[in-house]
């Protein structure tokens, strides 16, 4: 296993160096630069937009829908656990450079999803076909007339592999049973598969592939379904109790920020030398930024696609709130928890969801038997956020596969779907290194492929913003 983990942190190590960290910020700078800092010029239209769907319109799902299952997929472990372990490998800062990439993945984030409706296919039968693989091929082709279906097809390996292998599954059911296992310890053991692990562990894994089984099984429309109901109440949940933890911890919110930024550009001053660059601070705090927006990932455009609308740019502007709400307001929140708690300090010696765990204990610590209930708090909200992760990866690598093996294909989808649940029951019996590494790995091989059509295509993007924003205005003249 020491070998394994050491293979994964060399791999995981290179797809996510410098380059790719480099190109996906200079992606996301370089649309907001073209589109004018559309992020914050246009965030109220985008969130009028969000709440207001068309009323015609190709697609199979409502806008907020689509976006609720873009959220489903993004709003998961790496808002509660992915942050934590940020900060506990990056230090403070980390939370820093999260945010940086965060507001120029806005940008990246509204481009995807443009392109994704731009580019979609509407089959006879209604069902949309759209995501990256397609901007890829017809994109590509159309603005320079070369074929880049190879690489579209390498995306949609990578779109299978990480759902299926990655951050699908393996590290949202292991980020499941992991905060059950803490909350509802006991003192009975199974062995399953080698493993020795905990009665808890293996319900809460058992339950969580059962659900798995009957949502999936019924396709876009029961995820969305679900995604529609449990996205917006898991977020408000979670949000208004973070709220509580810096409501009573308001005093130390001005010292926690200055440490961040202190921390983001000298963290061995903050930390103690156990982060000891600004260059780990910047790939912790980038790559679980990316791991939880997934912007630039180029996965939260397939849902797009399916959106009933008949304007990419006002898909393009929802898709954008996606990373608005996951990424600079939950996991913000997160972030914010644990500083001002001081959780994330070395000496606790924590790790991953523990951090967290730890900030909800202290950071409730005023409410009655708040200690004691803080970690079932976290844990439900951990286990909401994770399972709709879960169920949204199902649909993108679902509709990565499909683009490989070609549409009509009902026993090789059945057949994955069903692979997919195993995947989720392997999960807990995995170790927790190797499987965010595992993860980290698949995300960036997907980014490769999609920020290649985006630098492309950045044009596209621009011209059908002005457009879009031109007809606007004369409507309203």
């Amino acid at each position: 296993m020491e070998t394994l983990n050491s293979i994964l942190d060399t791999v995981d190590g290179f797809v996510w160096g410098i380059p790719l960290i480099a190109v996906i910020l200079f992606v996301g700078i370089l649309l907001t630069s073209r589109l004018g800092v559309l992020q914050v010029t246009n965030l109220g239209n985008a969130l009028r937009y969000m709440l207001h769907s068309e009323k015609e319109g190709q697609g199979e799902v409502s806008s907020f829908a689509a976006l609720c299952t873009a959220l489903a997929a993004t709003v998961g472990t790496g808002n509660i656990v992915g942050v934590a372990t940020a900060i506990g490998t990056g230090g403070p800062g980390a939370l820093f450079w999260m945010e940086v990439a965060a507001f120029f993945g806005m940008a990246t984030k509204y481009a995807e999803g443009l392109l994704a409706v731009k580019y979609r296919k509407v089959a006879g039968d209604g069902k949309v076909l759209g995501g990256p693989f397609y901007y890829i091929e017809t994109g590509i082709k159309e603005r320079f007339g070369l074929n880049f279906k190879w690489l579209a097809i390498l995306f949609a390996i990578f779109g299978v592999l990480a759902g299926l292998l990655g951050i699908g599954t393996i590290t949202q059911v292991n980020g499941i049973t992991s905060a059950v296992a803490t909350v509802f310890p006991t003192g009975e053991f199974v062995n399953i598969g080698g493993n020795s692990v905990s009665i808890s562990t293996a319900i809460a894994g058992l339950c969580c592939a059962g659900f798995t089984a009957m949502v999936i099984i019924g396709g876009l429309k029961r995820i969305a379904k679900v995604a529609l109901y449990i996205v917006p109440l898991m977020a408000i949940f979670y949000i208004l109790f973070c709220l509580l933890i810096l409501g009573f911890n308001f005093a130390n919110i001005p010292t926690a920020i200055q440490t961040i930024i202190q921390a983001a550009f000298n963290p061995s001053a903050v930390t103690g030398g156990v982060v000891g660059t600004i260059f780990i601070a910047m790939q912790k705090g980038i790559a679980r930024g990316i791991f939880s927006n997934e912007a630039g990932l180029g996965s939260a455009p397939i849902a797009a696609a399916a959106a009933k609308t008949s304007e990419p740019v006002r898909q393009g502007l929802v898709c954008m709130t996606g990373t608005f709400i996951d990424t600079i307001i939950i996991c913000s929140m997160t972030g914010l928890a644990i500083v001002v708690t001081g959780a994330w300090t070395p000496e606790l010696g924590l790790q991953g969801v523990n951090i967290t765990m730890e900030a909800f204990t202290r950071g409730l610590s005023n409410l009655p038997s708040g200690p004691s209930v803080a970690p079932f708090i976290l844990t439900i909200a951990l286990v909401f956020f994770a399972f709709t992760t879960i169920l949204g990866w199902a649909y993108y690598s679902e509709r990565c596969l499909e683009y490989l093996v070609g549409r009509g294909k009902k026993g090789a989808i059945l057949a994955f779907r069903w692979l997919y649940v195993a995947a989720v029951f392997i999960g807990p019996y995995l170790t927790v290194s190797a499987v965010w590494t595992s993860a980290d790995i698949f995300n960036g091989l997907m980014a490769f492929p999609n920020l290649v059509a985006l630098i492309l295509l950045s044009g596209i993007v621009a011209r059908e913003t002005k457009k879009f924003f031109e007809k606007l205005e004369k409507e309203k003249d």
